[in-house]
């Protein structure tokens, strides 16, 4: 169970041996407490999920024997007041937080401060009805206390931040807080405590509300630039450690390596396990990939520098929401580990559970984007299905691009035309292909390079630009996949083809389709194929020619929690400024918020501080152009009008959680994509 008003700050790690480093659990603090999305977060959980939750009872409610304290305090006045009163989260590691509840009895006259024993009491309204100081209150009036400016209480939490060496005090995220309640607050708090205490905001509307009140606070943001430690995909690996400098070193990973990452890349062969010294987002596509494939992933600070010693070594890896495990295996350990084959198979999607669409071959066609339709992923992949689909379902306030499909059947008989077949049967037979990446990554380079080459018949490319002219006006256009082996329900495929953007001449959209076509064979989509089962055969490109648009910002979200499966009130919303390219690459943060539809409160996980943005170029292509530095890419309503287009488009695809790239052009929201989201845990 989840304690109201928490946050999880982080503190610098501890190593205890040589041969392990071990961010342990309390174990009584982790199972009653740790969750995914806290860790991740530094947010707590809300009064209203705690309302129906056991609580801990006996033992397991707290960490050693404790002395008989007072149910409550009106002041704090000493480090030994506050440490009586405290409950401890995750004691010893980086997730480490102690907090007490507090309650202010504004009826009372003057108004009266509680700090409560928080072990003993789980939650404020347990406080208030158990010592008789609201014995009757129903759930309705309960409600009142975060939601009207004429309340009787100020609900509470005042926790030391470990990680910035100072206590903070907050409110649930969706407290309707104003002014003068926070004033009120605010001078409560001061005159009972005994050291400097600042006021953590929780929401958008907590920030603007401190800035009216002239209260300085500290940022739920701020905090999680602090934290050394973040879980973005939970779970258990054994693999030899291997510290990555650069984009050399990544091509030579193998699948039962755990990746230590000093950049985060834009790609990545599928490896046990993910460890990166650069935050990332949960929609960056090396997230997106351990996700798919049920690896551990999680950011550590300094991370080359921890695990040097483990450099080469093999290691069980064990991430939790409060920190990690790393244990060097025994000799006998490793001499009992399985045949690579064996391990290989078992990383990611399990072989044939992921199966790629059947093609339908029989439809030539150019067709376009008014007639897809869900069925038509037989001819023309999910990609470009799902946009037919938005488009279709008429989503108030959106838009889809114009564009149309090159179905699969153009594809097969290009390869076939040109023994593709056999290429890549030599190609697979030649000496180190099945044991050596460089070898692979150095065949498929090759194979690429061959089939952009390759003419393609001329009345199939005379076809293509009179579409491009008649149905799109010669414009600008995106040139995308849309294979029969991404945006499927166990296999996202996210990140692993190639998108040529704003091609503007019929020549270029020629050797934009073959590009496309080609990029089945990226040494990325190749090695994450295989560990889910796709063999090479099965495997054919659709191609979606898209109408180009020049956004204001861009970014994915996704209609759920993506750190915990329990949240599907969420939606997660990552954005950049400029065109969408650079939100899911990884390598810079992007902005990142939550919104929940049930407390209506938007929390801010990280803003964008870049100062420059990606815009097409006027002779095509992309430009990178220099925009206003700290200006908020999210807006409070462009948020909430997202996370409603978000729920419109999960109920067009049957209620399926998705992860959706969208764009503003003006005062549209601009549909992109959509496609299942994918999520797997080892």
């Amino acid at each position: 169970m989840k304690n109201q008003n928490n946050t999880r700050p982080t503190g610098r790690s501890r190593f205890k041996n040589r041969s392990a480093i071990v961010f342990s659990m309390a174990a009584a603090a982790a199972t009653l407490v740790a969750g995914p999305a806290d860790a991740q977060l530094a947010r707590k959980p809300s009064y209203y999920q705690q309302q129906n939750q056991p609580q801990p009872e006996g033992p397991a409610a707290q960490l050693v024997p404790r002395p008989a304290v007072p149910s409550s305090l009106p002041a704090l006045r000493s480090q030994a007041d506050f440490d009586q009163l405290a409950r401890v989260y995750d004691a010893g590691t980086p997730m480490q937080l102690a907090h007490v509840l507090f309650v202010v009895d504004r009826q009372a006259k003057p108004p009266r401060m509680y700090y409560i024993d928080t072990p003993r009491y789980q939650l404020h309204v347990r406080f208030l009805r158990d010592t008789r100081l609201a014995p009757n209150t129903v759930k309705r009036e309960i409600d009142r206390n975060y939601l009207v400016p004429d309340r009787r209480f100020l609900f509470g939490t005042l926790s030391w931040q470990q990680n910035i060496g100072s206590f903070t005090y907050e409110f649930w995220e969706g407290d309707k807080l104003t002014a003068p309640l926070l004033r009120q607050a605010e001078q409560q708090v001061r005159s009972s405590f005994f050291g400097p205490v600042k006021f953590k905001t929780n929401s958008t509307l907590h920030e603007r509300v401190a800035k009216e009140a002239g209260i300085d606070f500290v940022s739920q943001e701020a905090l999680i630039r602090e934290q050394p430690f973040l879980p973005m995909n939970l779970g258990t690996a054994t693999g030899r450690v291997r510290i990555v400098e650069d984009d050399a070193g990544i091509d030579a990973l193998l699948p039962d390596d755990i990746a230590v990452l000093r950049q985060v890349p834009i790609g990545l062969p599928p490896v046990a396990a993910v460890l990166t010294e650069r935050p990332s987002t949960a929609l960056s596509h090396v997230n997106l990939l351990a996700k798919g494939w049920g690896i551990p992933n999680a950011y550590v600070r300094d991370a080359a520098a921890v695990l040097k010693e483990h450099a080469g070594q093999w290691v069980a890896l064990k991430v939790v929401s409060s920190g990690y495990q790393v244990r060097r295996l025994t000799p006998e350990e490793i001499a009992a580990l399985p045949p690579r084959a064996v391990r290989t198979a078992a990383t990611g999607a399990v072989p044939g559970s992921a199966r790629a669409i059947r093609p339908d071959l029989r439809e030539s066609r150019l067709l376009p984007l008014a007639s897809l339709r869900a069925r038509n992923s037989a001819q023309c992949g999910v990609k470009a299905a799902n946009l037919g689909a938005m488009q279709a379902a008429h989503i108030p306030g959106t838009s889809v691009p114009d564009g149309f499909c090159i179905p699969f059947a153009h594809y097969d008989r290009f390869m076939r035309a040109n023994g593709l077949a056999d290429r890549i049967a030599r190609m697979q037979q030649q000496p180190g292909f099945a044991s050596d990446p460089k070898v692979r990554q150095k065949a498929l380079a090759q194979l690429r390079d061959e089939i952009v080459q390759w003419p393609v018949d001329a009345a199939t490319a005379a076809g293509w630009r009179a579409a491009w002219q008649s149905q799109l006006g010669g414009g600008g256009v995106f040139v995308r996949s849309s294979s029969n082996s991404e945006d499927l329900p166990g296999f996202s495929g996210a990140g692993l083809y190639t998108t040529v953007p704003n091609v503007k001449t019929g020549d270029a959209l020629e050797v934009a389709v073959k590009k496309v076509w080609a990029s089945v064979f990226n040494p990325e989509a190749w090695e994450a194929r295989a560990a889910a089962g796709f063999g090479a055969e099965s495997v054919l490109m659709g191609v979606f020619v898209q109408t180009a648009i020049d956004s204001a910002n861009a970014g994915v979200m996704i209609t759920r929690d993506p750190f915990d499966a329990g949240h599907p009130h969420i939606t997660y919303i990552s954005a950049k400024r400029g065109i969408g390219i650079r939100v899911v690459e990884g390598r810079r943060v992007a902005e990142q918020v939550m919104y929940s539809s049930w407390s209506k409160a938007i929390q801010v996980l990280s803003r964008s501080a870049e100062d420059t943005a990606l815009q097409l170029d006027k002779d095509g292509g992309v430009k990178e152009v220099p925009v206003e530095a700290g200006r908020n890419v999210l807006t409070d309503d462009l948020v909430v009008r997202l996370a409603n287009v978000g729920a419109a488009v999960k109920r067009t695809f049957n209620g399926v959680d998705q992860d959706i790239e969208w764009a503003t052009v003006g005062d549209r929201i601009v549909l992109l994509q959509a496609r299942p989201y994918v999520e797997r845990r080892r």
